[in-house]
């Protein structure tokens, strides 16, 4: 931990000490699942009585967040979208995270209402209902009539959750310090991770945000009926407070009902995908949680879209690299989709390319024999992640984002229609995409920041060859050489040496019969004036010897030939 951190984690010791003592029952429990000794494998259980040790290590994880609380469970659920950081399994395992958080009680709400709005609750409302529909990590959603008679939801963050996630947040960041120096940990990223997912959190502490991204998508579909989005009442909104349309219809989970009750569930879920393929690829724009309960049919068949707290942007670049990405699967270019990858992701300086492109074109020949309206999307990019994960690139949070979205979308297709297949929405999306590359306007931008980005190199080029030339001139020019690995192998050279001078020494002193003596007068098994420092120094050294031995051993670089 660095010493900046110390001041955090001990103005929060008392909510750090909690977190620390329930990681360690949920760490002991994953060290019991890999013990032989049943009987103490039931020893730690969850409050439903389940044995924690007999649970997969993705469900003792979900659980752990859960017993951490609403931060946690939202860090979670942020994780969820990252599976090219912590894998496949684990974040589908963390979609299963609910936040019930207890509701606040009335009287807290109402106070936090008026003090947000500055008027008495029953002077802006007609009515207000004090049981919440809904109670998450940030806030609770409640049921209102307008003095003007319309109706609407108003969500409000929990009282003090400002100060709690804050906190959280504090100490999470200092353990995710502690987590860098630890191996296992490493290809987590621990303190960029937690960096990430702690400005996304923050930016969902402020509604003001969630009322532009409404009023962003309602004017992105203004001129199309077959969308609703909830419209914000902007005079009764605050960071602390959101009034919005009240958008009653059924759940798209019930696919049966819905066909009873005249729904086109087959149009509905086309019409869905290409709602999204438009926000995607047109508008660089997203709603980034198509989950089933987030998606609400209205009566005409429209589909209303709720919760945009989590948002997608895709600049031109990214959105050209998706595109790609996809169509260089469905045509099986293993080339392209390699250079795609490389270019979306951030990639380590080890990386193996050819190795990459083998696993990229063993994965793509998978899904080479199946047909557009059998395409397994979902599978195709999970499997795709996982290689991605493998090779410890890390993709931009848009695109992961953008990858999760497009496994849900599926998912959430295919409750209406188990034939649904997004690539079949996508193709003509994609001639369109092609189209739109080739016209002249888009050619007449690109080459403008061509042209904007030479001129700016222009007019640096000069003054930087200049201060290269004077420093070579006055002998101020460095250049810094960098030996990757070289500490390590020097510190094991130097040990090596350290123990075999000791060794050597010692048993000089042995053979000298270095006092003080042990064994002086009588002999032992037959040992006789044995130099005790000869004794402990050899011990020491065949110690050491064995150390040296382990560490070379783990880092796999005892006998491996380049």
């Amino acid at each position: 931990m660095k010493i900046t951190a110390l001041p955090q984690f001990y103005r929060n010791v008392r909510r750090g000490t909690e977190i620390v003592s329930i990681l360690s029952r949920y760490g002991l429990a994953d060290w019991l699942s890999g013990s032989n000794i049943e009987f103490v494998k039931d020893q730690i259980k969850t409050r439903e009585g389940e044995a924690l040790a007999r649970l997969t290590r993705e469900t003792r994880i979900r659980l752990a967040l859960t017993d951490l609380g609403p931060t946690f469970i939202k860090l979670g659920q942020l994780l969820s979208t990252r599976p090219d950081v912590v894998g496949v399994d684990l974040a589908e395992e963390l979609k299963q995270l609910q936040a019930n958080v207890p509701a606040d009680p009335p009287e807290v709400i109402r106070a936090l209402v008026e003090a947000e709005l500055g008027e008495p609750i029953d002077e802006i409302f007609a009515q207000f209902s004090d049981v919440p529909i809904a109670s998450a990590s940030i806030g609770q959603v409640h049921r209102a009539r307008l003095r003007s008679g319309q109706y609407v939801v108003v969500k409000v963050q929990h009282d003090g959750i400002e100060r709690k996630v804050h906190e959280d947040l504090e100490v999470l960041a200092a353990l995710a310090q502690l987590a860098e120096k630890l191996p296992e940990f490493a290809p987590y990223r621990p303190s960029a991770t937690v960096a990430e997912m702690a400005r996304t959190v923050r930016r969902e502490l402020d509604f003001g945000r969630e009322e532009r991204n409404l009023q962003q998508f309602a004017a992105l579909f203004k001129d199309d009926p077959t969308v609703r989005i909830p419209a914000p009442y902007t005079e009764y909104c605050t960071p602390r407070v959101l009034t919005m349309d009240l958008l009653e219809g059924k759940k798209l989970s019930e696919a049966e009902q819905l066909r009873t009750a005249g729904y086109d569930v087959e149009q509905i879920a086309h019409r869905g995908a290409e709602i999204y393929m438009e926000m995607i690829f047109v508008h660089g724009f997203f709603h980034a949680d198509p989950h089933p309960g987030n998606i609400l049919l209205l009566p005409g068949n429209v589909i209303g879209l709720l919760d945009f707290g989590m948002v997608g942007r895709l600049d031109e670049r990214m959105r050209e690299d998706i595109e790609e990405m996809l169509m260089a699967i469905v045509n099986q270019d293993v080339s392209l989709l390699t250079a795609v990858i490389m270019q979306m992701g951030d990639t380590p300086a080890t990386l193996d390319e050819r190795n990459l492109a083998r696993d990229l074109a063993d994965f793509v020949g998978q899904y080479a024999g199946q047909s557009l309206d059998q395409f397994d999307l979902s599978g195709c990019l999970n499997d795709m992640i996982e290689i991605i994960r493998r090779h410890q690139i890390h993709l931009a949070p848009p695109v992961a984002l953008l990858i999760k979205t497009l496994v849900t979308l599926e998912g959430t297709a295919k409750l209406l229609n188990p034939q649904f297949s997004v690539l079949e929405v996508l193709q003509p999306f994609h001639r369109k995409m092609v189209m739109r590359r080739l016209s002249p306007m888009r050619q007449w931008r690109k080459m403008r920041r061509v042209v904007y980005e030479v001129e700016q190199l222009i007019g640096v080029l000069p003054r930087l060859t200049i201060d290269i030339l004077e420093q070579v001139r006055t002998g101020k020019f460095d250049v810094h050489l960098e030996h990757r690995g070289l500490e390590p192998s020097v510190n094991r050279l130097v040990f090596g040496m350290i123990t075999s001078a000791l060794f050597l020494g010692s048993s000089l002193m042995l053979s000298q019969q270095v006092p003080p003596l042990l064994f002086p007068q009588n002999s032992f098994l037959g040992l006789y004036r044995l130099s005790i420092l000869g004794l402990s120094g050899l011990i020491a050294s065949v110690m050491l010897g064995l150390r040296l031995f382990w560490a070379i051993n783990k880092s796999g670089h005892l006998d491996r030939r380049e």
